[in-house]
């Protein structure tokens, strides 16, 4: 067994560079236009819908519908022919990677048609407005996974001890997430909404991860950890920039990009967007299936002379 240990340990090591790089580095290498959903309004507007390629899905539009639609998320950008001149509008409150996409190609769209083309962003984000939403969401994963090994490297943790490792996690990560904002961007703000939905995301992490951690023990770690690595990979992209193995098998059901776009529209005050909600209510449905889990009678602890083993007195 022992001349075999070192092959095996090899094999182990390239299993996990396999997994890892299908996770992570597969998801950014992959990443390619597939029908970004995008908006148009004016003349040329049906024309360009009809011979718009794969890469964007055009979406003909009034104005005024247009920009709610961009409000909501349902586009990436918008571009606006009326007028005499070409109007290319995009907001911070949508994933960057999404933003970005669909800015560059419709402002090559209204260049081959007009010299006159103007961009303006509804909001607007900074470089740390667009970081922080994804950031928050990894940094309170990790942070709870965490607490959470250490308090399941410690034994066998009761109820009541997971129960506030998941509070005390929630709250610690609320205060030092909101710590790291006002020091990356103090103009950003941190309002009850920000914080509450900042401090349900910990909260849901921790308690997810805690019933995991009750159920398998340490072995949890095997499946946790490597959800922390999918996060930037998966979560920081828009699901038309995926291919489309990733879109089905990760980015789906990923819980980082519920608190990411979440949050991203309170960060920038986008709080009629309808992934808030979405987010609320994933987020309480983790942290209530983490709770349920918590709660969940466990075995009895089985006497010590079970075995069989009669100790026998010294008299």
């Amino acid at each position: 067994m022992s001349g075999r240990l070192p092959l095996l340990a090899a094999f182990a090591g390239a299993l996990v560079a396999v997994v890892l790089g299908f996770l992570t580095f597969g998801a950014q290498a992959t990443v390619a236009p597939d029908h970004v959903p995008v908006a148009v309004t004016g003349p040329m507007a049906e024309k360009l819908a009809a011979h718009g390629g794969d890469a964007l899905a055009w979406r003909v539009t009034t104005p005024s519908e247009g920009r709610r639609m961009l409000e909501d998320k349902e586009v990436y950008g918008l571009l606006d022919l009326t007028g005499g001149q070409a109007t290319v509008l995009v907001s911070g409150a949508v994933n960057p990677s999404g933003t970005q996409v669909a800015q560059q190609a419709l402002t090559g769209v209204a260049q081959a048609l007009t010299s006159a083309v103007k961009v303006e962003t509804l909001h607007p984000a900074g470089a740390a407005g667009r970081a922080v939403p994804l950031a928050l969401s990894a940094l309170a994963w990790v942070g709870a996974l965490a607490a959470g090994a250490i308090l399941a490297l410690r034994g066998k943790p009761g109820t009541g001890a997971r129960f506030a490792q998941v509070l005390g996690s929630g709250v610690l990560l609320t205060g030092v997430l909101a710590g790291f904002v006002k020091l990356w961007d103090s103009s950003l703000p941190l309002g009850w909404d920000v914080l509450g939905f900042v401090f349900l995301a910990a909260t849901a992490f921790a308690a997810l991860q805690a019933g995991l951690l009750r159920l398998l023990g340490i072995r949890a770690m095997a499946v946790l950890g490597p959800l922390y690595l999918v996060a930037p990979a998966v979560a920081g992209q828009v699901p038309e920039l995926l291919n489309p193995a990733y879109r089905a098998l990760l980015w789906s059901w990923t819980p980082f990009r519920f608190s990411t776009e979440g949050l991203r529209s309170l960060l920038q005050g986008a709080t009629d967007a309808p992934d808030i909600m979405t987010g609320v209510w994933v987020l309480t449905g983790l942290l209530a299936a983490g709770v349920v889990v918590l709660l969940l009678p466990g075995k009895q602890a089985e006497p010590h002379a079970a075995h069989g083993v009669v100790e026998v007195g010294v008299h």
